[in-house]
């Protein structure tokens, strides 16, 4: 009798591995790990059909993720990068009326990435760019109160009572603004802490109150910093800077 010859195993027929599912939807592109176990603890992600259990896990391909009603897929690759942007650059895609370059000009990547908020033309600091759009909008819209700090210079001496005033809030046709927390750095410096991103803000807030601002630098968003990022430059965030965007 011939003897049988031993089959290889076909490397594509191996059973999908069981993974966690925090860390499923991580790597899909939701958000960190901390932030994914909130999402399941809150009951907002469901698994085939049923509302999914901290602990829980999920084989890529097989099992059914869904997430804000749409199906999450294994392996869509998130990116965020932080562009410290030089003045004189648009913070948009494409150009409409203004003038100016756009920020995506200074980025060297073949994904399709767009600003998450403004820093208008004339102001610079940290901007950042992805293709999350969940976490865009964490990071932009007003209910999440992300914090954004600015370092602000003024045109003339910063008046002892200009900081109380800014706190107590100013009226600016679009409603009423208000930063929750300012400091006076220097006589014609302050820095403030806002949690909205109305259009030129800061820049209407002190206007009103009788000071032009000469230079605006966005200094951290969440507890991402600036610092170490020369103008003009980039960098991809890692997924442990990505977590310090969203709220501990």
């Amino acid at each position: 009798m011939t003897p049988l010859t031993p089959r290889t195993p076909n490397p594509d027929s191996r059973s999908p591995v069981p993974e966690r599912l925090q860390k499923f939807l991580a790597s899909a592109g939701i958000g960190s790990r901390r932030y994914c176990e909130e999402l399941i603890r809150e009951g907002r992600v469901q698994v085939n059909g049923k509302i999914a259990q901290i602990g829980q896990s999920v084989v890529p391909g097989q099992d059914k993720v869904t997430y804000r009603g749409k199906t999450v897929e294994a392996g869509t690759e998130r990116v965020v990068i932080a562009l410290n942007k030089p003045t004189g650059y648009l913070s948009a895609c494409h150009r409409g009326r203004e003038e100016g370059w756009l920020v995506t000009e200074l980025v060297d990547t073949t994904q399709r990435l767009f600003p998450v908020g403004r820093l208008d033309r004339d102001s610079e600091g940290l901007l950042l760019l992805t293709n999350d759009g969940d976490l865009a909008l964490r990071l932009s819209h007003p209910r999440y109160e992300t914090k954004k700090e600015y370092e602000v210079e003024l045109d003339r001496v910063v008046s002892p009572e200009l900081p109380a005033r800014l706190l107590a809030g100013v009226t600016l046709e679009d409603g009423r603004a208000r930063p929750v927390r300012v400091e006076r750095v220097s006589s014609l410096t302050l820095r403030l802490v806002l949690t909205e991103g109305r259009k030129r803000e800061v820049r209407r807030m002190l206007a009103a109150l009788g000071y032009t601002v000469t230079r605006l630098v966005r200094v951290r968003i969440g507890r991402l910093s600036l610092k170490g990022l020369p103008s003009g430059k980039w960098r991809r965030l890692t997924a442990e800077e990505i977590a310090l965007l969203l709220p501990e």
